[in-house]
């Protein structure tokens, strides 16, 4: 996820609106290099739900805090 614009980043939950609190780091070993990150964000509700997610696939890396400008 790279962000170059100063619009505010919103929870990648579909349907959410709400403003990303977290970075979800995550790999597919199947399709992505040992070295690529990518990154899903995630608002405080949908932080342990797309965690979740990701984790029972084992693509769950960690969790970052949302970087302060």
């Amino acid at each position: 996820m790279t962000e170059s614009s100063d619009e505010p980043v919103i929870c990648s939950a579909k349907g959410c609106r709400a403003l990303a609190l977290h970075l979800l780091v995550w790999n597919n070993p199947r399709l992505h290099t040992a070295d690529r990150e990518k990154t899903w964000a995630a608002c405080a509700e949908h932080r342990d739900t797309l965690g979740s997610f990701l984790d029972v696939r084992g693509f769950l890396r960690r969790i970052d805090p949302f970087p302060a400008e």
